[in-house]
């Protein structure tokens, strides 16, 4: 097994039921291994605090198992086919959480309120049409409404979260449902005024290219 990229799907589980990004065994995550075709996923139906190294399953970009004594996720696919369309994913995490869950069951796309949604999520959070979990229809909607974004509803279902690596999509997540808070308080005091089109490519853009740390930087 893995165990680096092992150790941070066991970390980035207890963050979700800690902040309450998921109940119970809803949700999963994943993140991509260093050979580029194969990804190790959170089992079906094992609680997040409970989960060990040797709990998690090695899936190919196929979705066939490589390695592994449970059943992965039923959401194995949905990550199969994310990993295949997007080579820039090194992580993915699904949840059910509460405020962005009000986008998905009621279609509508989440805009660009916040300064870091627009760095972190590229632009709105589109909605993938309505499938049944668990099926490669549900990944091919997803690929198609995530785009080049950083997250996408799955309507009557959840938020996915994509990210250079684990810890990112995992704050993507945690990005989404602050802004899906945010929208539907700010509703309640007025009309919401979103950034731009412009700003949004421009705050992007930055994020992408000077955010953070940087080898070069630390010369």
């Amino acid at each position: 097994m893995i165990s680096i990229e092992a150790e941070d799907v066991l970390a980035v589980g207890r963050e979700l039921i800690r902040s309450g990004l998921v109940s119970g065994t809803w949700g999963n995550i994943s993140v991509r291994l260093s050979c580029g075709d194969a990804f190790l996923i959170t089992p079906s139906g094992i609680p997040y605090g409970d989960l060990t190294v040797d709990d998690l399953v090695i899936v190919d970009l196929c979705g066939e198992i490589r390695a592994g004594t449970l059943k992965p996720s039923s959401e194995t696919p949905l990550h199969a086919a994310i990993y295949r369309a997007r080579t820039d994913v090194q992580g993915i995490v699904h949840t059910h959480s509460p405020y962005a869950s009000v986008f998905a069951v009621t279609h509508k796309e989440l805009p660009p309120i916040l300064e870091e949604m627009a760095q972190l999520l590229g632009g709105a959070v589109r909605v993938a049409p309505y499938t049944p979990a668990g099926t490669g229809e549900l990944g091919a909607a997803a690929v198609d409404a995530l785009g080049d974004k950083s997250a996408v509803f799955l309507a009557n279902h959840g938020v996915v979260g994509v990210g250079r690596t684990l810890k990112e999509a995992l704050l993507i997540c945690q990005v989404v449902e602050k802004g899906a808070l945010t929208y539907l308080f700010s509703q309640c005091m007025g009309t919401p005024h979103l950034l731009n089109d412009e700003d949004v490519r421009k705050l992007r853009k930055s994020f992408l290219e000077n955010y953070g740390q940087r080898k070069c930087d630390q010369k």
